[in-house]
């Protein structure tokens, strides 16, 4: 059974830092990229970071890049989100997501098939 568990979020006044952790179990020996996606209250969720399977590369959104940096342990199982400068427009519901077979990381929520529950950042000013 496929699970992805999202951990790390919480409260953090702007220009702080948090480190989202995603761990993904029953996909071993699968393929598969990761990507994190977050959903603020009334919007749409949106793409903010994904990396390959082999962590050889790795993409962002604008709003992010600079500030955010996904990263993928050896084990491949274990995907971090670390966020720096935080800003009150960064408060959402940040979920994992895992991308089967996919080579390269992906910014198409679609394209992915397993979600995790999601973990709450919240930036106050």
């Amino acid at each position: 059974q496929v699970q992805l568990v999202e951990s790390g979020g919480g409260l953090v006044q702007a220009g702080g830092s948090l480190t989202l952790s995603c761990a993904a179990s029953g996909l071993s020996y699968r393929t598969y990229a990761v990507g994190w996606f977050r959903q603020a209250p009334g919007k749409e969720r949106e793409f903010v970071a994904a990396i390959s399977y082999s962590r050889s590369s790795a993409i962002y959104a604008d709003s992010v890049k600079g500030r955010f940096t996904i990263s993928r342990d050896s084990g491949e199982s274990m995907v971090s989100l670390l966020m720096n400068s935080l800003k009150p427009e960064d408060t959402a519901l940040y979920y994992c997501a895992a991308d089967l077979g996919a080579v390269r990381p992906r910014t198409t929520e679609y394209e992915y098939d397993y979600w995790g529950q999601g973990t709450q950042v919240t930036v106050s000013s």
